[in-house]
């Protein structure tokens, strides 16, 4: 196995630049398994499906084309809400989950930022960060996000946002939002990017020796 970065938290926690950060650092590829939910939700809207059916839903997502990532779509406010609707599934997560674990098994090592790292896709990751931000902090980085890529939104949807889906996840009774116990919760909120950075690198590098002299 290689050394596996798993990186977790909530929508604009500022995970997904901290995932891309540390991937870049130590040159191990990034995986944002977010992208493959928003890809199931608009690829399941451009077929013209509802999504809510998981049936139809379930179909997409054992056909993704990892390929549709790089799609700008699935970077658009409405893709983070269909990617919410999804992801909910169970049947969804499950076929997704064989494409993560395989990514997470590529040595020398990886990097993923999601939800359920730590705790479903590779709870045996050697280094488990859960990154959060209050609500209104996050959804000010990502009205920032959003504007800065030419979409007409308000601060407050996006808090709205921020907090249907908070609530959509912590009300599942499989919900994501679990810390992993042995997980270094690193929290945003009064951090600008630089410093959450060196936060995240100074865990990883603290877990890295662990994994590196096990007997020490």
């Amino acid at each position: 196995m290689g050394f596996i970065i798993a990186v977790d938290g909530p929508a604009a926690s500022g995970k997904g630049t901290i995932a891309t950060r540390l991937g870049a650092l130590y040159g191990y590829p990034v995986l944002d398994s977010g992208l493959l939910y928003r890809a199931v939700g608009v690829r399941l809207l451009a077929e013209g499906g509802d999504l809510g059916d998981v049936e139809a839903a379930t179909r997409v997502a054992r056909s993704l084309d990892p390929a549709t990532l790089e799609n700008p779509e699935v970077r658009t406010r409405q893709a983070g809400e269909a990617a919410s609707r999804v992801a909910a599934y169970s049947p969804v997560r499950q076929a997704l989950r064989d494409f993560q674990r395989a990514f997470a098994a590529r040595e020398p090592g990886a990097v993923i930022d999601g939800r359920d790292i730590g705790t479903v896709i590779a709870p045996q990751a050697p280094a488990k960060l859960y990154v959060t931000a209050t609500p209104e902090v996050r959804a000010d980085r990502r009205w920032k996000q959003l504007t800065a890529q030419g979409e007409a939104v308000t601060y407050e949807d996006i808090l709205a946002d921020i907090r249907v889906r908070d609530e959509r996840d912590s009300g599942r009774s499989d919900s994501p939002m679990v810390i992993a116990p042995d997980a270094a919760l690193l929290d945003t909120t009064q951090m600008d990017i630089d410093r959450a950075f060196d936060a995240a690198r100074r865990i990883v590098e603290t877990a890295r020796a662990r994994w590196d002299h096990p007997e020490g």
